[in-house]
């Protein structure tokens, strides 16, 4: 800390009780001053000599014939009068960081400028602000932060306007060029200095990072922090990322973690003037800046202390255009005292209507082009969208275990994303399952309703697994489930069947090669052994080989079995009358038709 001496004689100020202050000195003191509740028995000369105002003063007093005289407005209080009593005697008087706004604002209201007398304390303290204070990263906040209880002089005399200036400026130095110490817990090599040369000591191992100056300012009050940020963001030198960590950082310092303590009667209109002057200083940039789950968490706050209107739209706008990057976590948003729901689940919906609408988000999601399979048609996936995919079959995983959550909520909610965003139904179907379970009331119809989102073409093994043994779904859905998965075997027995037939030895240069070839054609023929064997399903343990399901329940058996007899009179009938040829996906190649129809068989009698 930067400190400056002032005068040279010894202190011969001295106290009587906590009231009254004297100086010790042959000559009687003729004048009182009182500060406050502190009475200063002091002589005229000194402080005429260097006050204007105490020279008005004095002579006032004097034709009223009065011996003492009142400042009760005095800036400071009576330790900046006492500091600037000193200075008319001469007497030795410290300034630092801590004190040279009081006594600025003291001299000022004592007129102690250089009409008066050359070198005079406003003069000196000046300086002082200049030469050192101004110049020292630590300095410049600490007085920052005194010029609060020194208002309106401190505001007057531009004190607090050189101070963010001074401290603006400093966060936009290049951090390879900082070597002062930049918190309390850290240490560099030259504490308070900038390398104006750009030579960097070779001492320090660690680089400074960008955010350096984020943790000292968080002390000060929520207005002067305000003008900060405003004055750091107007320099247009700082990274939008690195003002969102600085809002982030203030934010977590001073807003409460406890929903009582934020809206608690004492600090509820603290609270939320600081949500809704941390919204107004957000970047500009909103695909950088703050994070998704930061916005969000700051939506709760400012729904909970009922922030204006204006600042709640801004941080709506803010989360639309990055919806993607939220966690499940983030958008369980309470529902306000007028919902049944536990969740805010309208807000979450509007949430994801904006996200959709949004062109601009849309225009800058990295894309990859992927080849769609079935259709031969070339489509653009969103990487984000499919991120978002997921997000929403986890957020409505979540909710589906709300009693009072609506069934068109769930609906409208599952379908507010675009189908390729869905790749996978496993989610999907998970979230269906809580829903049916913890809403047992359902009706036919309104169940499917629900189950109608479920695309059982886009479940995996194991969810199909799980729905045919699933008691709460729908019979239509269990036939689906199983009819895909019928389809699912056979393509795949047909396709093993496929690479056994086309297989064979190629010419190879080398032995090597060609004993390789025919062991890999052994272990096809052993494998295709092994699946035709393991097909027949024995009457004991009745196994399902061709959908990898285990033992199905009762309804789902009749189904399967039913399912596999027709499947089983299509592909005789067709194979018939197209040679093999037919596009359906029951149907069974003529080659294959004696070994599938013989394994169709075996099937039919075990699951009986």
């Amino acid at each position: 800390m930067k400190f400056m001496k002032l005068g040279s004689k010894p202190d011969a100020l001295q106290a009587d009780g906590k009231s009254v202050r004297y100086v010790s000195s042959e000559l009687a003191t003729d004048i009182v001053m009182t500060v406050g509740e502190v009475k200063f028995h002091l002589h005229k000369f000194p402080l005429l000599s260097k006050s204007n105002r105490l020279h008005k003063l004095v002579s006032k007093a004097n034709e009223e014939n009065s011996d003492e005289i009142y400042l009760d407005d005095f800036p400071g209080g009576p330790k900046a009068f006492e500091i600037c009593a000193k200075f008319c005697y001469g007497m030795t008087v410290t300034l630092n960081a801590y004190n040279v706004v009081a006594a600025r604002c003291a001299a000022e209201y004592l007129e102690m400028t250089e009409d008066i007398d050359k070198g005079n304390l406003i003069f000196k303290i000046e300086v002082f602000l200049n030469s050192s204070i101004f110049r020292s990263w630590k300095d410049s906040i600490i007085v920052l932060q005194t010029t609060k209880s020194l208002l309106p002089w401190s505001e007057d005399l531009k004190i607090i306007g050189r101070c963010i200036d001074s401290i603006a400026t400093k966060t936009s130095v290049d951090p390879a060029n900082i070597t002062w110490s930049y918190t309390y817990n850290r240490k560099l090599t030259e504490p308070d200095k900038i390398v104006e040369d750009k030579i960097i000591s070779q001492e320090k191992i660690e680089p400074v990072p960008n955010d350096w100056w984020v943790e000292d300012i968080c002390e000060l009050d929520i207005d002067l922090y305000k003008r900060l940020m405003i004055t750091v963001k107007s320099k247009g030198r700082m990274d939008g990322v690195v003002i969102g960590e600085a809002l982030k950082t203030y934010a977590v310092r001073w807003l409460p973690n406890s929903i009582d303590a934020l809206v608690s009667d004492d600090h509820a209109q603290r609270n939320k003037s600081l949500v809704e002057t941390i919204v107004c200083l957000l970047p500009c940039d909103d695909d950088i800046g703050c994070s998704c789950s930061f916005l969000l968490k700051l939506l709760k706050v400012a729904i909970l202390v009922e922030a204006d209107e204006s600042s709640r739209e801004l941080l709506m706008k803010s989360i639309s255009l990055k919806l993607h990057e939220a966690c499940v976590k983030d958008l369980l948003i309470p529902a306000g005292s007028s919902q049944i729901t536990t969740y805010d689940v309208e807000l979450v919906q509007c949430l994801l209507n904006r996200y959709m609408s949004n062109e601009k988000d849309i225009c800058h999601t990295e894309v990859v082009e992927k080849k769609d399979k079935v259709n031969g048609e070339s489509i653009l996936v969103h990487r984000s969208l499919l991120t978002l995919g997921k997000l929403v079959d986890d957020y409505l995983r979540e909710i589906a275990h709300d009693p009072n959550l609506s069934l068109s909520s769930f609906v409208d909610l599952s379908q507010s994303i675009p189908e390729f965003a869905r790749p996978n139904h496993d989610g999907l179907y998970r979230a269906i399952d809580i829903y049916l379970e913890k809403h047992p009331s359902l009706t036919k119809a309104e169940k499917k309703k629900i189950c109608g989102l479920i695309d059982v073409k886009k479940l995996t093994v194991d969810a199909s697994m799980h729905a045919a043994q699933n008691e709460r779904l729908p019979l239509r859905v269990v036939v689906q489930v199983l009819f895909f998965e019928q389809v699912r075997a056979s393509a795949n027995t047909r396709a093993l069947s496929n690479n056994l037939r086309n297989s064979s030895c190629i010419v190879m240069n080398g032995d090597e090669e060609c004993e390789k070839t025919n062991s890999e054609m052994s272990q096809l023929k052993i494998k295709d052994e092994e699946f035709r064997k393991n097909g027949k399903l024995n009457k004991k343990n009745s196994k399902n080989s061709r959908s990898g399901m285990q033992l199905l329940p009762s309804r789902s058996r009749r189904i399967f079995d039913k399912l596999w007899i027709v499947g089983k009179a299509q592909g005789e009938n067709r194979s018939s009358e197209t040679s093999g040829s037919s596009n359906s996906p029951t149907s069974v190649v003529r080659g294959d038709a004696k070994s599938s129809g013989s394994s169709l068989r075996h099937r039919r009698h075990s699951v009986s």
